[in-house]
């Protein structure tokens, strides 16, 4: 069966692979903002609890296409400024950036949770084995707790980032051609909403599928080592 795309099947992969590189940009900068802030939520300091805490009630009390109009609007007259003061005429956030801060910012709050549950889930017995044989906390950090903190969170991560694949489409609100902006351009050119709307559908689901099975082996690879419940 073909599907007449009247042309508009380069935009579309053009901006199926602009999606992606926006995904990948977010996830990397959520997954600091989200061990940040679970690092802060579980610090024996209260000012760094109540950062950690503020972080992610603020972020995730306010919808995400907020956030990406927030940034990005709310940005224009303090990069004009800025550009003024370093003599820098045009000076602006662009689209892409915008939406990979607001993506991150929301998917970091929600890890924040995610880290802060797996942290949680390690014995305290662990830490304190790693005292006893000397090991700074650095070290405990890096080699006890956080490959035990990421085989946890993984799933919960993995559920996060199919979330953040579908809020990419938010972004064609300010103008970033992924796949949804080219689609409606498509749309509105051609007059035929249901087939490029459903081709969209597919690529997302595609997408989907891929980041599925990248966890699938990611989750198998995290558990090696660890015996499993029940047997």
């Amino acid at each position: 069966m073909n599907i007449d795309l009247y042309g508009f099947g380069p935009a579309l992969l053009a901006g199926t692979l602009m999606t992606v590189k926006l995904a990948l940009s977010a996830l990397l900068l959520g997954l600091v903002l989200g061990l940040l802030g679970a690092l802060a939520k579980t610090s024996p300091y209260k000012p760094l609890q109540m950062l950690g805490g503020f972080y992610s009630t603020l972020v995730r009390g306010v919808p995400e296409l907020l956030w990406v109009l927030l940034i990005y609007f709310g940005t224009v007259s303090l990069m004009n400024r800025l550009g003024e003061a370093l003599n820098i005429p045009g000076l602006e956030l662009n689209a892409f950036a915008a939406g990979v801060i607001a993506l991150g910012l929301c998917f970091g709050a929600y890890a924040t949770e995610v880290f802060r549950g797996a942290i949680l889930a390690i014995p305290k017995g662990h830490r304190e084995a790693g005292l006893a044989l000397g090991l700074s906390k650095g070290r405990i950090f890096s080699k006890l707790i956080l490959p035990q903190m990421w085989r946890i969170a993984l799933p919960g991560l993995g559920n996060l980032f199919m979330i953040l694949m579908k809020d990419t489409a938010l972004v064609s609100v300010i103008g970033l051609e992924e796949i949804m902006r080219h689609s409606q351009i498509a749309v509105t050119v051609t007059k035929q909403p249901f087939t490029f709307y459903m081709v969209a559908a597919v690529i997302y689901l595609g997408l989907t599928i891929l980041a599925m099975t990248g966890m699938h082996f990611m989750e198998k690879r995290a558990a090696r080592g660890f015996a499993r419940p029940n047997q």
